[in-house]
């Protein structure tokens, strides 16, 4: 099978579907608000990569099942008065959280664009939409510097403030900038857009953040990706809209209570990539008690299902909630030990599965680490906590330069502005992680709590300055401190916590629940 929509899916293929397809797949069986959705399976990429590109007999199975898309969403793609934009995302069958490539909004041109101003009764929206489709798919389907788009961006301000007249000013100057740098004016077929976009994605299976990740997980380079082709759903249509991640429970210390974050006004990308710090999901009981009422139930009933920590994307359109894709959450060490014990004792795992996940775990990764309080600690700034742990090394800047440091021998801590997928090399020699942006469930904190690194995200103290190789915080109205690359710093990531020099004294001790687990 090369092309099926969701409700062709069998939920035992996920080798064939992806983890998120056969997700997905289950989702709808479910009668969960899933947007309609079609799988383009690892089949597809493997008889991709035997022809070096889409065949045209593929390319028209894509097309006759995008037809049935379009019934189901009730709009037409490529349609000037009702267009059907959709998402092509990666779906590989194990998780690779930002690994691979995605892009949003395709189907945009300068004909649709109107019909989706007109649909949303927004030119503000639709534009804003057309400048994130342009500058994702320069970059990942032809190849443009990603860059060079945020060069252009920054000299329009902050991009909360963009009004409709610079939105169109970039959509303007981004399509040139991809003329200037590929030769070719930017795909006004939608088709053609599609059919680029999907090569992207399998393409960004051999991509080296990807195949590095692969190798310090033990994933089989031959298992390939699928590609979800999904209608889009708006978070950026106002203040009824939004989206977010939610997980059943807490990733960092495994405590039954719903843990996540969300944006009004907003994408998903926005969310993940961490250029914004988003609000704690409870601030969106406040804010759409329906929604969160909705949601908290959908994650438990998901959890429930797969037996496992659901970490859960989700999409508000105009006061309305979609599901867009669950997958089990990445939680520290000991967040998987609480977890194990805890679904165990409310009857969701059986004995046997508890106990064989604790196995799994190194002895000394089941431990809390603690300072100790009668030392006096130079603070230096205060983030979100987002990864628990104590680490001590010397400050670094830049991934390559972090891999060199750790090869020579010494500890490192990395600090960036945000981090991206780009940055995993750094982040997997790194003993801790700082970022200056970006919130909980940002791809520095997705990461870090994976591998029981500690992490502190969305440090706005912090003024990064890459180019010098340095940071700065304020203290008071007339101090400033500097730290340079190569200085000793240490992170807290339990209090969220950036310290000069290195914390001495720390000691380990182990929860009860771990003691009856062993037992």
């Amino acid at each position: 099978m090369r092309v099926c929509l969701l409700s062709e899916g069998s939920t035992e293929s996920k080798s064939l579907l992806g983890n998120k397809g056969g997700e997905l797949v289950e989702m709808k069986k479910l009668g969960l608000p899933v947007p309609p959705a079609m799988i383009i399976t690892t089949d597809a990429w493997r008889e991709y990569r035997a022809n070096h590109g889409l065949t045209n007999d593929l390319k028209k199975e894509i097309a006759e099942k995008l037809k049935m898309l379009q019934d189901e969403s009730k709009k037409t793609f490529g349609s000037q008065s009702n267009p059907l934009l959709v998402s092509v995302r990666s779906g590989a069958p194990v998780s690779m959280p930002g690994m691979l490539d995605t892009i949003l909004d395709l189907g945009l041109n300068d004909v649709t664009v109107t019909g989706l101003a007109e649909q949303g009764r927004n030119e503000t929206f639709a534009y804003d939409c057309y400048q994130r489709f342009v500058s994702s798919f320069g970059k990942v389907a032809l190849g443009v510097n990603g860059n060079k788009f945020e060069e252009i961006l920054a000299k329009h301000g902050r991009k909360s403030d963009l009004q409709v007249k610079d939105l169109k000013e970039l959509v303007t100057e981004y399509k040139a900038l991809v003329e200037k740098e590929t030769g070719k004016r930017l795909f006004n077929d939608v088709f053609d857009q599609l059919f680029l976009a999907v090569g992207a994605v399998f393409d960004s299976w051999f991509s080296e953040r990807a195949v590095t990740y692969r190798q310090a997980q033990n994933i089989p380079n031959d298992l390939g990706t699928a590609v979800l082709v999904q209608s889009m759903v708006f978070g950026n249509m106002g203040n009824d809209s939004g989206t977010g991640v939610l997980f059943s429970r807490d990733p960092s210390t495994g405590e039954k209570r719903p843990y996540g974050e969300f944006m009004l006004n907003a994408q998903g990308e926005d969310l993940v990539s961490g250029i914004r710090t988003p609000e704690p999901i409870d601030s969106l009981r406040e804010k759409l008690p329906g929604i969160y009422i909705e949601l908290v139930r959908i994650s438990e009933t998901l959890e429930k299902h797969f037996k496992d920590m659901q970490d859960t994307e989700f999409t508000i359109e105009k006061g309305r909630l979609y599901v867009l894709q669950t997958r089990s959450g990445k939680r520290t060490p000991l967040a998987s030990a609480r977890i194990a014990f805890d679904m165990y004792k409310e009857g969701i795992i059986a004995r046997e599965d508890a106990v064989r996940i604790v196995r799994s775990i190194p002895l000394e990764e089941l431990t809390v680490q603690h300072k100790d309080p009668r030392i006096k600690l130079q603070t230096l700034a205060k983030g979100l906590p987002a990864s628990p742990g104590i680490a001590t090394g010397v400050v670094v800047f830049d991934s390559n330069e972090a891999v060199r440091l750790s090869e020579e021998g010494k500890k490192v801590i990395l600090f960036r502005p945000q981090t991206s997928p780009e940055d995993f090399r750094g982040v997997l020699v790194a003993e801790g992680v700082v970022t200056a942006r970006g919130g909980m469930t940002s791809h520095a904190a997705v990461i870090t709590r994976s591998y029981g690194k500690p992490c502190v995200v969305g440090c706005e103290e912090i003024k990064i300055d890459v180019g010098a190789a340095r940071f700065m915080v304020k203290r008071g109205q007339s101090q400033t401190v500097t730290v340079a690359s190569g200085d000793v710093v240490s992170v807290d990531g339990t209090e969220g916590l950036v310290i000069l020099g290195e914390i001495p004294h720390v000691a380990h001790s182990v929860s009860g629940y771990v003691k009856e687990l062993l037992t």
